[in-house]
């Protein structure tokens, strides 16, 4: 294993976090084999150094090192920047061109911002990670390349896969070996010290002392979430080298220069994951949890009333009723309510609505209120019918909408009798 401090030194890393040293290590042991790597982390976390160092500690280090933005490359113009084209592919293509994959043969290849990729760029680049083959565009000659792919992302690939803007098998073929660079909000400790190390390059770049923070800003550095990471540290640490008249900052004079203070910040979002994945994402969800619930409440209330309703006021508190009853009317102790003779149903109801206990939300599955087949709404309203005009198949027949004899067809398949 290589020195640790030696190769921060050589790159110009700065910080002593343990998840910056993991990075390091994973890049330097996976360096001498050829295996492609897929660099993760936030915009503005470094991640540009890793494919270097991948690339210098490789048997490809006296090799070409070509780093590619594929965000700033506009999607007309990718293919033939990644893969070369032919003279007269297209209006303005005066001479053959070679691609980077083509001059970076028998070295490395740097994608930055690989997410960005058009799905059709991606087929092509699919076929050099797994056959080492491309074909410049407009011509149908396959061409042969000698190359090692490093990427590097700032999107969360497992959901771009999801969503279809990213090729699954292109994901695991780039990602043999994952490498993830720690946001700086999680590197509290390295704060300070780029900051200091950011400090002295501008003050010796612009020719004036270098500002130090007092106590109280080195906390309210060191506590502020970093939302665009080291590039805001070092854009900040710049303003203050440049604008600051004092060289000793304050705690008051770094609020200037930071959207708020930690006293303010928010909490992260948390990502989900396997342990998560039965929690609530968003206050949504926990809203339309309720209205389910109550929507299934209502619908057990419902009953209860046409039963009332059938049954002349006296409720059918037997079979799947009782269990309702339990359910709605039952006291915070538990005890339920046992209807005693003489006791009147619907008192019961108003009296004890008002206790019914809160039920844990457990379920987002809608209740269905009452039966929706066609078949038995068909048999109802045909019963109507017939009980409206006392059994007169020909009116019964027209208020239905439907001919006599559709009506005769149906009591017959329906068996309904007067």
């Amino acid at each position: 294993m290589k020195d640790l401090q030696q190769i921060k030194q050589r790159f110009g890393i700065i910080g002593n976090s343990f998840g910056l040293n993991r990075a390091i290590d994973v890049a330097v042991q996976v360096a001498p084999t050829d295996l492609s790597v897929l660099i993760s982390g936030e915009s503005g976390t470094g991640k540009e150094v890793f494919p270097k160092i991948i690339h210098q500690y490789s048997a490809r280090k006296h090799g070409p090192y070509i780093a590619v933005n594929c965000g700033a490359i506009p999607e007309g113009t990718i293919d033939s920047e990644l893969f070369g084209h032919e003279k007269g592919a297209f209006t303005g293509a005066l001479s053959d061109r070679k691609g980077y994959f083509e001059e970076a043969n028998n070295g490395t290849i740097f994608l930055d911002e690989i997410g960005e990729l058009p799905l059709s760029t991606q087929v092509r680049l699919l076929r050099v990670l797994e056959a080492g083959e491309f074909i410049k565009v407009g011509s149908s000659k396959v061409h042969k390349t000698n190359v090692r792919v490093v990427a590097a992302t700032n999107v969360k690939m497992d959901k771009a896969t999801n969503e279809g803007k990213f090729r699954e098998d292109l994901y695991y073929r780039l990602s043999s070996v994952p490498i993830s660079v720690p946001p700086l909000r999680d590197r509290t400790e390295d704060i300070h010290l780029l900051f200091r190390k950011f400090a002295n390059d501008f003050a010796e770049r612009y020719r004036m002392p270098s500002i130090k923070l007092e106590k109280e800003a080195t906390e309210l550095l060191t506590g502020y979430r970093w939302p665009g990471n080291i590039r805001q540290l070092k854009n900040i640490t710049e303003q203050m080298s440049v604008i600051e008249g004092t060289r000793e900052i304050n705690a008051e004079r770094i609020r200037q220069y930071i959207p708020y203070d930690r006293g303010v910040n928010l909490p992260a979002v948390m990502e989900g994951n396997s342990s998560s994945e039965t929690s609530f994402s968003n206050e949504r969800e926990i809203l339309y949890k309720v209205l389910f619930d109550m929507k299934k409440d209502m619908g057990d209330l419902k009953k209860l009333v046409l039963d009332l309703m059938k049954q002349d006021g006296s409720p059918n508190l037997s079979g799947e009723h009782a269990q309702i009853i339990q359910k709605l009317y039952s006291n915070q102790d538990g005890d339920v309510f046992q209807p005693t003779a003489g006791s009147n149903p619907a008192s019961v109801i108003v009296d004890n609505v008002h206790s019914a206990p809160q039920h844990h939300i457990e379920d987002t599955e809608e209740f269905i209120e009452e039966s929706l087949s066609l078949e038995e709404k068909e048999i109802e309203l045909i019963k109507k019918a017939l009980d409206k005009y006392n059994g007169k198949r020909k009116y019964a027949a027209k208020d239905l909408g439907i001919s006599e004899r559709t009506l005769y067809r149906k009591i017959k398949e329906y068996q309904i009798t007067n």
